[in-house]
């Protein structure tokens, strides 16, 4: 048993690491360089289509509305996100990709989408299947405590 945790342990620690390592390198390499890993996962709670407010964004990505709007000055500064008061309630701060935020975003998925790809390439059907409900199991466990 304590060898199990100690190789989940390693297991888990490391490939988070190491998928943080990749998209910093993939953003680095990119038309996007300015972003960071921070940066690009905030436009990916935005999402691709409509308006959100600041709560709602702060909300999805598990950060205060004060740590979100630093973060959101520095995506205004530089093109990504447009921001502005909501026409019914002025106290209320919407906030939108512009176009260059959606090409972000678009290239961000695709960079996910191949990354996933890349992984199940290399399993068998019954493989694909016990990783993914692991993997649901482990989500859900997280969520869980993301809750409470």
């Amino acid at each position: 048993m304590k060898n199990t945790v100690s190789v989940l342990n390693e297991l888990f620690v490391r490939t988070f690491n190491d998928i943080l390592s990749i998209e910093q390198k993939a953003l680095q390499a990119g038309v996007f360089k300015d972003l960071s890993v921070t940066e690009i996962h905030t436009i990916e709670a935005i999402g691709m289509y409509g308006t959100k407010t600041m709560s709602e964004v702060a909300g999805i990505i598990g950060i205060t509305v004060g740590t979100l709007t630093t973060a959101i000055n520095h995506l205004v500064r530089k093109e990504y996100v447009i921001r502005k008061k909501s026409e019914e309630d002025r106290r209320v701060v919407q906030i939108s990709l512009t176009r260059k935020g959606k090409l972000a975003y678009r290239v961000h998925e695709k960079f996910h989408a191949d990354m996933v790809q890349a992984i199940i390439a290399e399993l068998t059907p019954e493989e694909e299947e016990v990783l993914i409900k692991s993997l649901d199991k482990l989500n859900s466990f997280f969520k869980k405590k993301v809750q409470s």
